[in-house]
């Protein structure tokens, strides 16, 4: 006969499991103080090394976040980003049985030194740029603000926006790469709001996007939503 013994679980597993619950449970919310390396080592009888492990692991886990002189908190925010699927926004009304329409105020060619910047192109070279708005069954619901890379896409003027969107165009000419974002609350200027027929002081979703395609940015766009008809949701 055989048996097989189950292994201890180390001591600094047992406290990162210990601090795992105090934070799912809600003991310990979001932005909290938590207890001392000190008071740790005196509740669970442990060395101060081993205390000292768990929190440094949580810390690179960035399930907690150490602040020389002040403490060790409960990370404020659990991910760093919202894992978001770019597709079309018309492909996203149409999916909601609803019906979608633009209409576009710029499509230029420029040599704004910030595009160009964006989209790592040399100071004497220029850019394409669009501005259109997405409407949701009439109702505006995105301000897309987009700079275009034309070595990747020199036919991107000749596009009809209304029948097709950017993003439909650029992702058959080139498949994407990869992409990087920011989502941030802020308050449109006096343009934004009109297009998107919000109230004064009314703050707006903003997604701030980039892309890459055959190893060049791609694209650097601005996506301006009403925040209060508007939402970002995924799965990962």
């Amino acid at each position: 006969m055989s048996s097989t013994a189950t292994k201890p679980v180390p001591a600094y597993a047992q406290i990162k499991d210990y601090v795992r619950r105090q934070i799912e449970s809600g003991a310990w919310p979001m932005d909290s103080l938590i207890p001392s390396e000190h008071e740790l080592v005196k509740q669970f009888g442990v060395s101060r090394m081993t205390v000292h492990r768990a929190l440094r692991e949580l810390t690179a886990e960035q399930v907690l976040n150490r602040v020389q002189g002040a403490g060790t908190f409960v990370t404020g925010q659990k991910y760093q980003s919202t894992l978001i699927e770019i597709k079309s926004i018309a492909e996203e009304i149409k999916g909601r049985g609803d019906q979608h329409s633009s209409e576009v105020l710029i499509l230029e060619r420029t040599s704004d030194t910030k595009a160009l910047a964006a989209l790592e192109l040399p100071a004497d070279a220029y850019a394409f740029h669009s501005r259109i708005v997405h409407f949701e069954n009439g109702v505006p619901i995105q301000l897309e603000d987009r700079f275009v890379n034309p070595r990747l896409y020199p036919h991107y003027l000749e596009q009809d926006f209304h029948t097709i969107t950017p993003n439909e165009y650029m992702t058959r000419e080139a498949a994407l790469q990869r992409a990087e974002y920011v989502i941030t609350a802020r308050l449109p200027d006096a343009v934004a709001r009109h297009r998107l027929q919000m109230e004064i002081g009314d703050p707006c979703l903003v997604l701030h996007r980039r892309t890459w395609a055959h190893d060049q940015v791609a694209t650097d766009v601005m996506l301006w939503h009403p925040g209060s008809r508007f939402q970002f949701s995924g799965r990962f």
